[in-house]
């Protein structure tokens, strides 16, 4: 007879992972060639909401799990305010078994160079094995003002 353990490992091996996360805590593997996640440098206009982007996607075999959490923590710099601080798999814009997509809703108050600071976190796996991954990454926001010159020009096409 199996035990216990074997047989929730051949019945249930996503909720194993899942769990086995959580037990042992989020352990931090270095990027390497099983997947790549990316942060997109924004350019904005002061005042005006726009979105920046963090894609995830897996490599040579490897794909994520449907079932463990996924998250994106957002700390803004200052000049800098997003919708939400922490983002999870409901908020995914897009999403398959190999790739994923956070849209992040941004606003600059201020013109300059600022950063959003995030960490992303989510299970990849293979046939027999699952791993967690923590990401730091750096979103740039190049923030100018708007240009008079533009916004008359808009306004004196409406008429």
């Amino acid at each position: 007879m199996l035990s216990p353990t074997i047989r929730i490992a051949r019945t249930a091996p996503a909720v194993v992972c899942a769990a086995w996360l959580v037990l042992a805590g989020a352990t931090t593997w270095a990027a390497d060639d099983a997947y790549e996640v990316k942060a997109s440098d924004v350019k904005v206009t002061v005042g005006e909401k726009s979105r920046a982007f963090v894609t995830i996607a897996t490599k040579k075999g490897w794909h994520l799990n449907a079932e463990a959490p996924f998250t994106l923590k957002l700390t803004p710099g200052p000049g800098i305010t997003i919708e939400k601080s922490r983002l999870a798999r409901a908020d995914l814009a897009a999403s398959t078994d190999s790739s994923a997509r956070f849209d992040v809703p941004l606003v600059a108050s201020q013109a300059g160079h600022g950063e959003i600071q995030s960490d992303a976190g989510f299970v990849i796996c293979q046939e027999t094995i699952c791993r967690p991954v923590r990401e730091k990454l750096v979103i740039g926001v190049d923030a100018s003002l708007a240009r008079a010159g533009a916004k008359e020009t808009a306004q004196t096409r409406k008429k």
